[in-house]
């Protein structure tokens, strides 16, 4: 049996960037405008400095402003807040993002709300959660979890049409399981949203045209649990005891009996940056007007 397609989500997010770049030039040449990105770091995880430094580089690269407004540890709530007011107040800030997860003392759910619904380029706030569930807004100009945007991108580089194809979406998290579910319904694809509680879980999984695995634990998606041609979009990032990265689905299984498949790394991660460079300029044209 041939091997699945590998999805590359590398080339799909430069792709997108390049594209990206080219309407910002655009907009730039005719009003002197560019979007602006501001990013908001408490604290000094390690990941997280790798990520924020990331996320600055290619926001330069495709002609926005950025900045990250970096906070100690031991920010207070009230001075998280009063930050996020100062940004939510200044017309030259676009898309806002605090980098997650935030240090234990802060209230996470409060400071997501603290953001202007329509600078949360991160998708996260309820009003934006909840347009999504809604169903009643076109996701192309919505602001909509990266991750799971950037999941669909993908899906729609192998599957043109989703329509009328079994989705199994293994996690039910806020920021990745459930608007994935929401995303698919809307591409009209037949949805369940599933997890590691589910009953007979590896059937269910089993029966579905599009996987996306989203569950946190590598290797947890087993080869023989993928239907003979189905599309798997691996959404986990786990690090081994090695230091490798590994997907939620063991890759070297699943490969044998999917048609296309992502791999980890360079496959969804990726496009969560590109896809938070594109929230950032859709926050733009739908704040001036473009």
């Amino acid at each position: 049996m041939p091997q699945a397609t590998l999805i590359d989500g590398k080339a799909i997010a430069a792709a997108l960037r390049a594209q990206i770049a080219t309407e910002i030039a655009g907009i730039k040449a005719v009003s002197g405008l560019v979007p602006g990105l501001h990013v908001v770091l408490v604290g000094d995880d390690p990941a997280s400095r790798v990520y924020v430094a990331s996320k600055e580089k290619l926001a330069v690269e495709v002609g926005m402003n950025s900045v990250a407004h970096r906070l100690p540890a031991d920010t207070s709530q009230e001075t998280l807040l009063a930050t996020l007011a100062g940004l939510n107040a200044d017309d030259a800030v676009d898309g806002i993002l605090v980098q997650l997860p935030l240090p234990r003392h802060l209230d996470t759910a409060a400071v997501i709300d603290a953001i202007d619904p329509a600078k949360d380029v991160d998708g996260l706030h309820p009003l934006n959660a909840g347009r999504l569930a809604g169903g009643k807004v076109d996701p192309e100009h919505l602001l909509v979890p990266c991750t799971p945007l950037g999941s669909m991108l993908l899906l729609r580089s192998v599957l043109p049409s989703l329509s009328g194809l079994e989705a199994v979406v293994i996690g039910r998290s806020e920021l990745v399981g459930r608007p994935v579910a929401q995303l698919l319904l809307q591409a009209d694809c037949t949805v369940t949203i599933a997890h590691s509680r589910t009953k007979d879980l590896p059937d269910v999984v089993r029966r579905a045209d599009i996987v996306v695995a989203a569950v946190g634990r590598p290797h947890f998606v087993k080869g023989d649990w993928i239907k003979p041609g189905a599309t798997v979009i691996d959404v986990g990032i786990n690090r081994m005891p090695d230091g490798k990265l590994a997907g939620d689905v063991d890759f070297a299984e699943a490969v044998e009996a999917a048609g296309a498949i992502t791999p980890v790394p360079g496959g969804v991660g990726p496009m969560t940056i590109a896809c938070l460079l594109r929230n950032t300029l859709t926050a733009f044209k739908a704040r001036r007007g473009g």
